[in-house]
């Protein structure tokens, strides 16, 4: 049934305008269907992860928003390649380097694209809702507790930084 509903939506798309925040089917890093739903009422913070790039540190601030804000704030962190070739491993990979080295315990997704035509749905709609997409790797979109986009803000932007904590 499931894959009788992909080949349907790769034939007839649902017009992302129509659909909410809450309605993407994402996948946790571990392969499990994530239910986005269980945000409802909490800001959300999803974030494109590298593991090889300049800003790969801001997974520590990442970490330290999740641990100072987590009753505020849901940090949601998606792994992509698409700037620089800077996520080239496995999800496997992605989750040990960033226990390893970052204690990551905030919500890790599978490897998605990004950008271009292999752009996850989520990504194609939050753009169309800020006018705004990743341009790098840690660039960050936060979400309302209704699931509105409040802000779009560039991988130069720290998680910790206040034009970030202060809309928590």
């Amino acid at each position: 049934m499931k894959k009788l509903l992909f080949v349907l939506l790769l034939i007839f798309p649902l017009n992302n305008n129509d659909m909410s925040f809450y309605d993407f089917d994402v996948k946790t890093i571990g392969g499990e269907s994530f239910d986005l739903n269980i945000l409802k009422g909490k800001k959300i913070l999803i974030v494109n992860v590298a593991s090889k790039c300049g800003y790969t540190p801001q997974y520590e601030d990442l970490q330290n928003l999740h641990e100072q804000f987590g009753d505020k704030v849901a940090i949601l962190g998606f792994p992509a390649n698409n700037f620089g070739g800077q996520e080239p491993g496995s999800n496997d990979d992605i989750a040990e380097f960033c226990q390893a080295n970052y204690g990551v315990s905030f919500q890790m997704f599978e490897k998605i694209s990004v950008k271009g035509a292999d752009r996850h749905p989520l990504y194609s709609w939050l753009e169309k809702q800020r006018g705004e997409a990743p341009s790098w790797n840690f660039c960050k979109y936060l979400i309302n507790e209704k699931g509105e986009v409040l802000g779009f803000y560039p991988s130069s932007v720290n998680p910790l930084d206040e034009k970030i904590i202060d809309q928590l």
